[in-house]
C-alpha cells in the first residue's frame, strides 16, 4: 500500500511552515492529544483552506469550496441525518446512481463514511472541504439558518425549563441580544449560526447535555473561543 505523505511535509513544501515549526507543533499536538492539523489551525499558523488543500493532497481527494449556497435535494440530504452531519462534519453533495459525492472535513473518518456507504448501498466519493464551509451548508440546507454576525453583544441561553429561559432572558435582554435553545442540539445549531459572545447552559438536557455541548463546540474552530 502506498504510504501517505505527512501533512508537515506538504506544508513545508508549500513554504507555509519550516521543519523546526513542524517539530514543535507535533510536540504540542501530542501533549494536547489533538490532531496536528487542528493545532496548526487553532494557533493561526495555517488557514482552514490551507488545511483542507493539504488534506486533499495527502489523501488523494479533490477539494471543494463555495458550495454552501447551492441547492440540494431532500433525497440527498436524507442520506445523512442532520445530527450525524453536525457531529462528523459531513455534507452530502450529490447522488448519481449508486455513487454519493460527500464533503468531509476529516478524510480519516473512514468508519463513519463506511457505515453510510453500507447502510445506503452506495459508493462514496470523498471531497475535502473546510469545517467552516460544511457548517454553513448544514445550517442553511438542514435548518434553514444562515450564519450571521451579531450586531450587539449576545448571549445564548440553553435550558429545557421554559420558566428559567423566560426569567433569565428578562434579566439579560436589557444589555444583551438573547438567543435561546431548549436542548443541546438546538443550542449547537444556534451557536454555529449566531456566534454568540457567551453561552449559558444547563448541565442536564435532552439530546446533548451541557458537557457534550461544550465539548462539541470546543472542537470547532468557529466556536472554540466562545466562553461557556
Amino acid at each position: 500500500m502506498k504510504q501517505r505523505r505527512k501533512l508537515g511535509e506538504i506544508f513545508v513544501e508549500q513554504n507555509l511552515l519550516t521543519d523546526k515549526m513542524v517539530e514543535r507543533v507535533i510536540a504540542i499536538s501530542k501533549s494536547l492529544n489533538k490532531r496536528f492539523g487542528t493545532v496548526l489551525e487553532e494557533m493561526g499558523l495555517i488557514t482552514g483552506e490551507e488545511l483542507a488543500y493539504a488534506l486533499a493532497r495527502q489523501y488523494d481527494c479533490k477539494m471543494i469550496s463555495n458550495f454552501s449556497g447551492g441547492s440540494f435535494s431532500p433525497q440527498v440530504l436524507d442520506i445523512i441525518p442532520a445530527e450525524a452531519a453536525l457531529q462528523h462534519l459531513l455534507f452530502p453533495l450529490k447522488r448519481e446512481g449508486d455513487k454519493l459525492a460527500l464533503a468531509m472535513a476529516d478524510p480519516t473518518n473512514t468508519k463513519v463514511v463506511g457505515n453510510i456507504a453500507a447502510n445506503n448501498n452506495l459508493s462514496v466519493i470523498p471531497f475535502v472541504a473546510t469545517s467552516k464551509e460544511i457548517n454553513k451548508a448544514i445550517c442553511k440546507n438542514y435548518f434553514g439558518m444562515d450564519i450571521t454576525e451579531p450586531t450587539r453583544k449576545s448571549v445564548l441561553l440553553v435550558d429545557d425549563d421554559k420558566l428559567i429561559i423566560e426569567s433569565v432572558s428578562r434579566m439579560l435582554n436589557k444589555e444583551y441580544l438573547v438567543y435561546t435553545a431548549i436542548d443541546g442540539m438546538e443550542a449547537y445549531k444556534e451557536a454555529l449560526s449566531k456566534k454568540p459572545n457567551v453561552i449559558l447552559t444547563d448541565k442536564e438536557m435532552p439530546k446533548l447535555d451541557g458537557y457534550k455541548l461544550m465539548s462539541s463546540l470546543k472542537n470547532l474552530p468557529e466556536t472554540k473561543a466562545i466562553p461557556i
